[in-house]
């Protein structure tokens, strides 16, 4: 009879894998997705969102949104998939989700697109944004395209240039004189990224200049403390994220000190160290190229004019060049003994290692204390001239070969002290704390200096001298100079042109019906800016408009705002300075407008970061020449040992970011059209962890397929086992169980075997890791490794169905099924849909009605005792917890009953002692 039932059960084994593996993932895809559309008012490819109260707590999913170039690829999917996969989890557990997509849809490429075409940039953007929405609804993402938002529409600029003018109005907005890249041929500036490596413009060819031109600014620089302060309050950031955006802010105590010059009309410079201390150790002082002495001194020094022409192409902050200025000398604002000192004996140089947008574009050059100064001065310094070294470790002269750069030590006389001191007077012995406050003192006490704080972020250059981005709202008015536009009178349109007006200069300023206006104010004629916004400016509050993208009155209504923080954001790790620092000012900003209430979150816009890691393509090179090879060059007999074919030799094989010149890119449509949507989704996620680099490699993909197929055969097979061969009565072993649901039935009382609580319990481990995995850990590598491991604990079981209750296998597979539904809708559903029909049910309710499954395991009342007799230990026992608190006479009784115990239970008992995991039995 077992042996008939092992035949019958391997042969529908076989037909169950028959079918499976006739399964076409692509063509489920394309079921479900019509099935999902024709259940959801919206067109969602989640059938039962909607039903989901928005009063439910809520949960923001937002990955970074794309330019619409046209087409996806790889790493779009990646980011796409893994908040896809929280969004639909989160959902399962009853959140009110917001999963919004949209497109940041201003910049360059359209433009430029546009000239090449001759239409208007919308063109082109409308086209793009039509094929990549249906290209992300092929891999099965599910946005809220009811909220879905185009920065290059006037619905949306309109409340960018209101942000502007909000900015604008609170001194936050202003314009001032840059320097920016001139093409001399085309008449327009350029972005750095259009400046070739040897100076040239990328579209003229032209040798670029650099000028100084009118910019529109937004004053970061006012929110930089609290921008660096509140680093603290993000814990669900990247520590890598979070020290980038540090070091670009650049906050560093220090002070101001006032340098005695002897330069006509200037009478000192001013420089900030974090090292007052070592202002006796100062030997030189070194100016930005810009600085106003060294522009007036160039006027009168022609190899001066002639090094700063030179030095202007070096982009090094290692730098040692240096020119020293003639008859220009500074001094040590003070002497030992507090007075004021002006000596003029320390020679002053201009660099171009100092900057002058940082501080005051000067440094004090202390060659004994600080590296770079010391490698400096080796070069440019007074021949035969030590470094002077006054402070030390220890009460003794330090070496002048090397600077001496721990901020510990006390000061002390220097061998080599010059400026006319012989010795550093009451600061001898004392620390550095303490010379840094009397040195501080000092300088105050003679208004020569202060404590300050400074910041290494400058303020942010808007000015876009482009067609094809928001225009700024002013008017510049002869009588009254820059002017808003009215609340009224926005947005201010783009005009409709086509790509032939986006020739030499500025595109705006080409089009006179544009410029040509009336000034708000007093009515006269003037004219529109015609620079456009910086596309950082669209991008900066964009995840606040989808809570709110059809409001006409408001960027963002009062009961729309509540929505904020974002929970979870996607992106990655390259955004980590300007999208993400310009977002965490503008959100800060707009909290402090009263437009949202950021105070509860430290007005911070995203509480958890997630940056993904990069996906790169196997990239095939000659050994010799270094050539990238396409693939139509080798030979793939042997796929893991491919061969180039004109030389027979092996090819280096090394993983690269994709690209068209290393031949290593992958087409996402062509993938999902061969192995389906939800094979790629679970590859994308098992095949690296969230944050690291994800190797592309195809010939991988089939593990994931053959997982999926497994799945749907362990259905097909579960449903076709009879149920006379599942367990049909208990067993002597078997433990009582109270309140447990089963397969949608629940049961009062329930007896389990030992083998059905290990499944049922591994089963809600699964359950448990799968939760812990996306909520606290975020490896959402390990889901689909739990996924598969679930998948063979319930193929094992089932090879031994009369061990096992038939629900308790079939709520197994369904956990299973819930548990795989956010990763691979289309497979679960399909699964789903199955399991029912093959038992003859109904077609049941999408699974996405199902919650996701509770992780808590049973308990056995069972437990391990060890039985002492007569003081040895004999053995151990299963027994009941409660076995401890029977009466002696029962416990021996009991353990009498064991046969291995059985011969040692003799005579009379004189005494038991009964603990929770022991029993002692003493006879007379």
């Amino acid at each position: 009879m077992i042996k008939r039932v092992e035949i019958i059960h391997r042969v529908r084994y076989s037909t169950a894998s028959t079918i499976a593996k006739k399964i076409q993932f692509s063509k489920l895809d394309e079921k479900w997705k019509a099935k999902w559309k024709s259940q959801s008012p919206t067109g969602s490819l989640h059938p039962t969102k909607h039903l989901i109260p928005e009063t439910n707590e809520k949960f923001y999913s937002l990955a970074m949104f794309p330019y619409p170039s046209g087409v996806l690829h790889i790493g779009h999917l990646r980011v796409y998939t893994i908040s896809d996969v929280v969004a639909r989890y989160k959902r399962s557990k009853g959140f009110n989700v917001i999963h919004p997509m949209g497109w940041d849809a201003f910049g360059l490429p359209a433009e430029n697109a546009a000239v090449e075409r001759n239409i208007n940039p919308s063109e082109w953007t409308e086209t793009n944004i039509a094929k990549m929405k249906n290209q992300m609804e092929t891999f099965l993402a599910d946005f809220d395209w009811q909220r879905e938002v185009n920065t290059s529409s006037p619905e949306y600029y309109k409340w960018t240039q209101k942000i502007f003018l909000m900015l604008f109005e609170r001194g936050l907005a202003y314009r001032k004189a840059a320097e920016i890249n001139w093409d001399p041929v085309d008449n327009t500036v350029l972005a750095n990224e259009q400046v070739d490596a040897e100076g040239r413009s990328w579209r003229s060819g032209a040798i670029v200049e650099k000028r100084n031109l009118e910019q529109w600014f937004i004053g970061i620089t006012k929110y930089a403390k609290e921008l660096n302060r509140d680093l603290k309050n993000l814990p669900d950031w990247p520590e890598k994220v979070k020290t980038m955006q540090k070091n670009w802010i650049g906050e560093s105590n220090g002070v101001e000190i006032n340098i005695p010059v002897n330069f006509p009309g200037l009478e000192h410079v001013t420089v900030f160290t974090s090292r007052p201390d070592t202002l006796f150790s100062m030997q030189f002082v070194a100016l930005a190229l810009n600085h106003p002495i060294v522009e007036a001194a160039a006027r009168e020094d022609q190899e001066l004019a002639a090094f700063i022409e030179s030095a202007k192409s070096i982009d090094d902050p290692t730098s040692k060049a240096g020119y020293m200025l003639k008859n220009i000398k500074a001094s040590i604002p003070i002497d030992v003994h507090n007075n004021i000192k002006k000596s003029f004996d320390i020679p002053v140089f201009t660099a171009p290692y100092v900057l002058g947008n940082y501080g005051h574009g000067a440094v004090m050059g202390c060659p004994g204390h600080d590296e770079r100064d010391f490698d400096f001065w080796k070069l440019n310094g007074s021949k035969g001239v030590p470094a002077i070294q006054i402070i030390t470790p220890k009460k003794q002269n330090a070496k002048d070969d090397y600077p001496y750069t721990l901020k510990k030590g006390t000061l002390e006389d220097s061998s080599v002290l010059t400026h006319g001191l012989n010795d550093i007077g009451e600061y001898k012995g004392k620390t550095i704390e303490k010379a840094t406050q009397m040195i501080t003192d000092c300088l105050k006490s003679h208004s020569l200096g202060d404590y300050t704080t400074q910041f290494k972020i400058r303020d942010w250059l808007i000015s876009r001298q482009r067609y094809w981005g928001a225009p700024i709202p002013i008017i510049h008015c002869h009588d009254c100079g820059p002017v808003a536009v009215p609340d009224k009178d926005l947005p201010v349109m783009l005009p409709d042109v086509k790509g032939k007006h986006f020739g030499k200069g500025n595109p705006l300023g080409n089009i006179e019906e544009f410029v040509n206006c009336k000034c708000p104010s007093c009515g006269n004629d003037a004219e529109r800016e015609t620079d456009t916004m910086d596309t950082f400016m669209d991008s900066s509050w964009y995840f606040f408009r989808y809570l709110d993208s059809k409001n006409e009155n408001l960027p963002i209504g009062p009961e729309a705002n509540k929505q904020m923080p974002v929970d979870l954001y996607v992106g990655g790790v390259e955004h980590a300075i300007l999208h993400l620092l310009y977002s965490r000012f503008i959100a800060k900003f707009l909290s402090d407008c009263g437009l949202w209430d950021g105070e509860p979150h430290h007005k911070e816009p995203f509480k958890k970061l997630v940056t993904q890691g990069m996906v790169h393509g196997k990239t095939f090179s000659d050994p010799i020449t270094g050539k990238f090879l396409i693939p139509d060059e080798l030979d793939f007999t042997d796929p893991a040992n491919p061969l180039i074919k004109a030389t027979g030799k092996t090819p280096v094989v090394t993983f690269e970011k994709m690209s068209k010149s290393k031949h290593n890119g992958a087409d996402p449509g062509e993938f999902i059209e061969r192995y389906g949507a939800d094979v790629i989704r679970a590859h994308l996620l098992f095949s690296a962890p969230v944050s690291d680099t994800l190797n592309w490699q195809e010939e991988q993909i089939t593990g994931t397929d053959r997982w999926l197929r497994r799945v749907i055969q362990l259905g097909d097979s579960i449903t076709e086992i009879p149920k006379d061969q599942f367990k049909t009565e208990a067993s002597r072993s078997s433990q009582t169980f109270q309140n447990v649901t089963l397969n949608k039935v629940h049961y009062d009382t329930i007896e389990f075997n030992s083998q059905e609580l290990e499944l049922y319990n591994t089963i809600q481990g699964y359950v448990q890791s799968i939760a812990s995995s996306i909520e606290v850990k975020f490896s959402l590598n390990t889901i689909v490794s739990d996924l598969m491991k679930m998948t063979n604990t319930i193929s094992e079981a089932i090879k031994t169905t009369n061990t096992y209750n038939q629900d308790l296998i079939f709520d197994s597979y369904q956990k299973l099924l819930i548990c795989m539904s956010p990763v691979t809708p289309a497979t679960a559903e399909e699964c789903w849909e199955r399991f029912a029909l093959n038992q003859g049910k109904p077609a049941p309710k999408s699974i996405f009605y199902e919650k996701f499954p509770t992780d808590v395991p049973i308990e056995s009342n069972l437990t391990m005792y060890n039985i002492f007799i007569n003081g040895r230990h004999r053995g151990t026992m299963e027994a009941p917890k409660s076995f401890a608190k029977e009466s002696e006479t029962e416990i021996v009784k009991q353990i009498s009953g064991v046969e291995k115990f059985n011969d040692l239970i003799t005579g009379p008992v004189r005494k038991v002692i009964a603990k929770p995991s022991m029993i002692s039995i003493v006879f007379k």
